[in-house]
């Protein structure tokens, strides 16, 4: 997610702030409110560090973590709700960054002779243009996925006036638009808001199902240079339930405590996390091999590792779509999508740095963590969506839990 510019706000971006305040009985996102939880900057920075390890790929949270205290600098003030609080009839939407490997690059070429200037703001137009179409404001933006989404979510409630939702659709980064809580449980993304860096705005008023909301917009990624904005699923307060991982990020800001606070203690950020998420670790190794490709506007991944320390003479595979889907320990099954596998620095718990799009650097030290999803990825649908098959494995799910109580040695 990009472009976040601070711009003097506009008379249309104030009535959709005002419109805000309504929808939540008065209260700004500023005032005392028991149902409003205001984020502290290391409350802010630990969700963005919790993020990073949260989106099973790569992930820089530094210069998240400056665009947010750049916003505290300015005076925006960041908070939180719980789905909970949400009225009924009250809307919560998404906004994400889609992105399209294999861009256009005449595109990209034109567009730099003709001069076009790319336009600030595009999350905050995409919402706009949102709000006017199905003609109702917005209560709260909900984080699309982790990881940068989450920055994003973040800084545009805060521009807005409105609380981020503590919830997540994914729980996770994920390489597809369908990959979501709401489609699990049949709530759709139409209509979606799509705005272009050159400030195309496109409106998709129905799709067949999620997977053409999918195509659609990853086609006019593609053919933007490789980036465009879209909302993802308008829902309603009543609908929540259904359509979010309840507490994601607050999960994510535990996170980013767990490792702070072990390197502060002097004591291991990996054991520590281990030890909240209730997850596995799955290997240490050096970074051997990752073989990046962008095609029809993904990056594929394939990695390899060779094991240090208790792993040392082990190998570990990793097969990426965007984000770590499958791993093999020495040839053999460890861990498979839906479940997570984090990739992080043995030294910091954080989330390791790379190439691109779900890439790794020859000759780095990465830990492998495995922990299992939540609950609404384990659903048939859930594992339709993010299982094996779905990726074109000739196998089905196994849960790391059962993967693991058989690994060998």
């Amino acid at each position: 997610m990009t472009y976040f510019i601070q711009r003097v706000i506009t008379t249309r971006r104030f009535l959709l702030s005002a419109l805000v305040v309504v929808a939540l009985g008065g209260c700004s996102a500023a005032a005392s409110n028991d149902k409003i939880r205001t984020l502290s900057k290391q409350n802010l920075i630990d969700i963005i560090v919790g993020s990073c390890i949260q989106s099973t790929r790569n992930c820089d949270s530094s210069q998240s973590i400056e665009k947010i205290k750049l916003a505290l600098a300015d005076g925006k003030v960041f908070t939180q709700i719980s789905p909970d609080d949400i009225p009924r009839d009250g809307m919560v939407v998404a906004v994400q960054g889609i992105g399209g490997g294999g861009a256009w690059e005449h595109v990209i070429e034109r567009t730099k002779q003709q001069k076009l200037p790319i336009v600030e703001d595009q999350s905050r137009m995409v919402v706009e243009l949102l709000s006017e179409y199905i003609g109702k404001n917005i209560s709260a933006l909900v984080r699309s996925e982790a990881a940068g989404a989450t920055t994003a979510a973040l800084l545009l409630a805060a521009d807005l006036g409105i609380p981020t939702l503590d919830a997540g659709i994914t729980g996770r980064a994920v390489p597809e638009v369908q990959q979501s809580i709401p489609w699990i449980n049949g709530i759709a993304s139409i209509p979606t808001a799509i705005i272009t860096p050159w400030g195309d705005q496109i409106i998709v008023k129905h799709a067949v199902d999620e997977y053409r909301v999918e195509d659609i917009s990853r086609a006019i990624a593609v053919a933007s240079g490789g980036e465009a904005t879209i909302t993802m699923t308008p829902m309603s307060g009543a609908q929540l339930e259904k359509g979010v991982i309840a507490g994601n990020l607050s999960e994510a800001e535990l996170y980013g405590k767990t490792v702070r606070e072990a390197r502060e203690n002097g004591s291991d950020p990996i054991a520590a996390l281990l030890k909240v998420t209730k997850g596995y670790k799955l290997f240490q190794g050096i970074v051997s091999k990752s073989d990046e490709k962008g095609d029809r506007g993904f990056n594929w991944v394939d990695a390899e590792f060779e094991g240090v320390n208790e792993y040392q003479g082990h190998t570990y595979k990793l097969y990426v779509k965007n984000e770590n889907i499958v791993g093999w320990f020495d040839d053999q099954l460890d861990a498979v999508s839906p479940d997570y596998i984090y990739n992080l620095s043995p030294e910091t718990g954080e989330s390791t740095l790379g190439v691109g799009i779900g890439g790794y650097v020859v000759g780095n030290e990465v830990v492998l963590i495995g922990v299992p999803a939540a609950r609404q990825w384990l659903s048939e649908k859930g594992i339709e969506l993010m299982g094996p098959r779905h990726f074109g494995f000739d196998f089905d799910y196994v849960p790391i839990r059962d993967l693991q109580a058989t690994r060998q040695p």
